[in-house]
Parts: C-alpha cells; structure tokens; sequence
C-alpha cells in the first residue's frame, strides 16, 4: 500500500511539471527527488514482486531449476514490455504536452525530458534490482545444492563405514572361531598322534619283512608329515591370535643364516639347486625371537627348494636399509607359471603349485608372513615371470633394559 501511494504521488508530481512552467534548473532538481524517492519505491516494489511472483510460482519446489530459470526469463519480458508502455506514455505525453493546443509546444521541455529521464532510470533501478536478487537466489540455490550433496555424502559415507564395521566384526568373529577351530582341533589330535609314533616305534623294534619295513617307513613319514603340519597349525593360530609371548634376544641375522644353510645342507646337497648367498658386510644385529626367526628363514628356504627349477640359481641376500631394517633376500626360479598375487599365496593352504606336483600343506608362506608381523617387521613378495623373490624387513629392535 506504502510503495503504491509512492508511485501516485510521484506520478502526480510529474504530471503537474508537464502542466506547469518553472525553470529548467528547478524541473530538474524537483525530478532528482522525485527519483530518488521512485528508486526506493521501484527498489521495494520489485523485491517485493519478485518474492510473491516465485514464491507462487514454486521456485524451489518440484519444477526445479530449468522451471526456475524459465519463469525468470518471463519476469525480463514483462519488464521489457513495461518499458516500452512508459515510453510510449511519454511520447504522447511529448506531444500532448499543452491539450489546449493539440500540438506540439514550443515552450520548455524540461519537464519532458525528465519524464523520458524517469523511465529509463527506474527501468534499470528494476534491472539491478533483479540482477542482484537473481544471483543471490542462485547463491542460494547452489548452497543447498553443495548442503544436500555434502548431507547426501556424509550419509552415505556413515552407511558405508557401518557396513565395513560390521563387516570387519564378522571377519574378526569368523577369524576367531576358524583360530579356535584349528587350535582345538590341532590339540585334539595330538594326542592320538603321539600314540600313533609311539607304536610305530615299537613295530621298528618287531622282526618284520622287507615289505612291511618299507610300509612301516611309509607310514613313519607320513606321520611325521601329519605331526608338523599339526604342530605348524596350531602355532599358526597361537600367533594369529596374539596370545604369544616373545623370547628377546640379540642375534646376528648372517650367522643366523649361516645356521640354517648347515642344518639343511643334506637337503641342499640333494636338492640339484645353486645357492649362492650374498651377506653384507655390515652389522646385521637385531633383537628378536630366535625361534620365530628361525622358522621364517628356514620356511623360505624350504620353499626353494621344493619349488625352483632342477639346476637353476638361488640367491640369498642380506643389508641394512637407509632406514636401519635388517633386509633379508631370497630370489630363486619357480618350476611352474606363477599366475596368483601375494594376497593370494600368503592365505592359509593356498598353493603357487595348483596341480600339486611337489610336497607342500600351503602353511609355508602363511606363518612367514604372520610370524613376521609378530616380530614388527614387514613381508613382502615380488614376482617377475618364473623370478619369485621374498623379502623380509625387521627393525633393529632393544631389550627392555636397553629402552
């Protein structure tokens, strides 16, 4: 109501200019005020449209932005038009200017002018208007599009952390029950076992035929097979479990290796292989679990020799790293197409050899790799066509009275 007794008055007052005779100089000063108060008219009256006009039109609702932008297209015809109409008014106006006459006057046509003036200035006062209520609407609208996309994200971001805890529990439980599993079933067959060797023990010490020897060797082995996996099995599970206590001790990581290569020389004699052994020259001390250590290494090199190519080269290699690791490196050729991933290989029973024409449970690698991260070091396989190398990473380490 405020805006529109604005506009008459203003309008009037214009009116009363073109009847009127004053001076240029005081046409346009009345015409500066009229404006100014016209701008503030014009400046509310618009917003003020502008907000009913979308709001009834539904700017934000279902129609979207494409409904959005077309019925702003549509505000900017009808101000066009708007302003050709007062443009038009005015030059009839002009030419109208005395109706006594019905001509066009000769006097001051200040009052004209200004009148021309009038409408475009409130013309683009209603442009700018627009311009700046378009992009603040736009403003808005691009921040609830980042607002839901960033509420959309965060949901789905919580939804899939959910779905990994649970997930991860189920592995946790599932890996628990399997360790549980393999540890009572493990301690469960012991005990037949050891009664087994017990009385393969005394059939050895039986006049028997070379026939039932022989049968009598085969069985000892197997058994001896069957005892170790066991016995492999169920360390596997203590130490997957964490429930392992380590003996700390200070070893030489080359000695360690020199150990092995004699405990397992017959073998190695046997085996037709090359072993060549690069151990540096530097200070290979750490702190560790012998035992532990022991059966990494001597894993490794079990694995070598049932797995590399008849007469090729094995190389065994030791350094210390930038970052004072212990490295330990054992590079062989495989006798068969090595077409798995590390991922795969270090899984409990997986196999490299899947027509399993060597000997082999699938333990081997698996208790590397978790005796290692016991120890706080690192496992890790490269494999380049039939090249297979495995690398064992351990910290120097302390004794606890050394910390």
């Amino acid at each position: 109501m405020g805006i529109s007794v604005i506009v008459m008055v203003c309008s009037a007052v214009l009116i009363h200019l073109l009847k009127a005779s004053y001076t240029t100089g005081t046409v346009w000063v009345i015409g500066f005020f009229v404006n100014l108060i016209l701008t503030a008219g014009s400046t509310m009256g618009m917003q003020l449209f502008l907000e009913r006009y979308f709001q009834k039109h539904g700017e934000d609702g279902e129609t979207g932005f494409e409904a959005w932008v077309e019925q702003w297209n549509k505000v900017q015809r009808m101000t066009r038009v708007v302003l050709a109409a007062f443009l038009l008014l005015a030059f009839c106006l002009f030419l109208v200017r005395d109706p006594d006459a019905g001509v066009v006057s000769l006097q001051n046509y200040a009052p004209n002018y200004l009148l021309f003036a009038t409408v475009f200035l409130q013309y683009r006062v209603c442009r700018w208007v627009q311009d700046r209520w378009r992009k603040e609407r736009v403003r808005r609208y691009v921040e609830q599009i980042r607002e839901n996309s960033r509420t959309e994200k965060e949901e789905a971001l919580a939804q899939a952390l959910k779905i990994e805890r649970e997930s991860m529990e189920k592995v946790s439980r599932s890996d628990k029950l399997r360790m549980d599993l393999i540890t009572n079933v493990s301690h469960d067959l012991k005990t037949p076992l050891t009664s087994v060797v017990g009385y393969l023990e005394l059939l050895k010490k039986e006049e028997l035929g070379d026939t039932a020897k022989d049968y009598l060797d085969v069985i000892s082995r197997r058994v001896d097979k069957l005892k170790e996996m066991i016995e492999s099995l169920f360390s596997l599970a203590k130490v997957s479990s964490g429930n392992v206590e380590l003996e700390q001790e200070k070893l030489s990581m080359n000695r360690l290796i020199g150990q092995i290569f004699a405990d397992m020389d017959d073998q190695i004699r046997k085996s037709g292989l090359k072993y060549i052994q690069w151990l540096c020259e530097e200070d290979t001390q750490i702190v560790t679990d012998h035992r532990y250590l022991y059966r990494i290494c001597q894993n490794l090199m079990e694995n070598t020799l049932k797995y590399s190519a008849k007469g090729t080269h094995v190389f065994v290699k030791t350094c210390v790293t930038a970052e004072d690791q212990v490295k330990l490196e054992i590079t062989n050729t495989a006798n068969y197409l090595m077409n798995f991933r590390k991922e795969d290989i270090v899984e409990r029973f997986a196999r490299g050899d899947a027509a399993r024409t060597t000997e082999g449970n699938g333990l081997g690698l698996a208790i590397v790799s978790t005796y290692a991260e016991a120890l706080g070091g690192t496992f890790d396989l490269r494999i380049d066509c039939d090249q297979f190398k495995a690398i064992l990473l351990l910290p120097r380490g302390k004794l606890p009275a050394e910390l």
